[in-house]
């Protein structure tokens, strides 16, 4: 029987950086309180409050409810640091200054807590694909997880996909977030989303589901996964 159903369509890149800002904000207050908030802020203006005012703008028009505008001041310095950048290199740039206010004054326990802000954000987003999948009338099974993928891919990603009896093979020889971290010198951050986001999107699919991440952009120059889930 053919299924008539339409898919729903992707969360856009606003949506997707304020969705990550909201719960790097939870886990960090809730382990470092009011300074928190304060290193927050701190890492957001060196970002830019304009930029990260016209994201958060967008994804609330678009109906993401987040906490990203309660870090913008009323008035601030307005200027142009990234014309030309792509939403993608802007959200690899705020989660980089975020992480950087954070583990610079914390190490070990501030790194626990950016990577525990990226595990719920991941498995926020994969409850959501399992919720793509259960709209068109599939289970959350190895066989609808891309194909239900909640992030557009767009070119500015380079990856190929081998699928196997209960694995997918995936190897991505271009990604924008890695390329703008090692532009930017911030392998030390931006690894932190790298080891956390693709195994916890998978939890959130399914709980079942077991991701081998052996090659990163940011270390040998292109990830490769191994995505797991035996059915029996």
């Amino acid at each position: 029987m053919t299924n008539n159903t339409t898919p729903l369509p992707p969360l856009s890149m606003y949506r997707i950086t304020t969705k990550l800002f909201t719960h790097m904000e939870r886990s960090i207050t809730l382990s470092f309180g009011a300074e928190g908030k304060r290193l927050l802020e701190k890492g957001l203006e060196r970002f830019g409050f304009k930029e990260a005012q016209a994201i958060a703008e967008q994804a609330t028009a678009e109906g993401e409810d987040h906490v990203l505008d309660n870090y913008i001041p009323d008035s601030y310095d307005s200027i142009d640091k990234y014309e030309g950048l792509t939403i993608y290199s802007l959200m690899a740039k705020l989660f980089a200054q975020v992480t950087k206010a954070v583990v610079d004054v914390y190490g070990e326990k501030g790194k626990d807590a950016i990577r525990e802000g990226v595990r719920t954000f991941g498995e926020e987003r994969g409850n959501g694909i399992a919720h793509r999948a259960a709209h068109m009338g599939e289970k959350n099974t190895i066989d609808n997880y891309l194909s239900n993928y909640d992030m557009g891919r767009s070119e500015l990603f380079e990856f190929e996909n081998i699928f196997k009896e209960n694995v997918i093979e995936q190897t991505f020889t271009k990604c924008p977030f890695g390329e703008q971290w090692a532009k930017d010198g911030m392998h030390e951050y931006g690894i932190l989303y790298c080891e956390m986001i693709d195994p916890a999107v998978a939890k959130g699919f399914n709980p079942k589901f077991e991701v081998e991440h052996e090659e990163y952009v940011l270390k040998e120059g292109r990830c490769t996964f191994k995505f797991k889930l035996d059915e029996k």
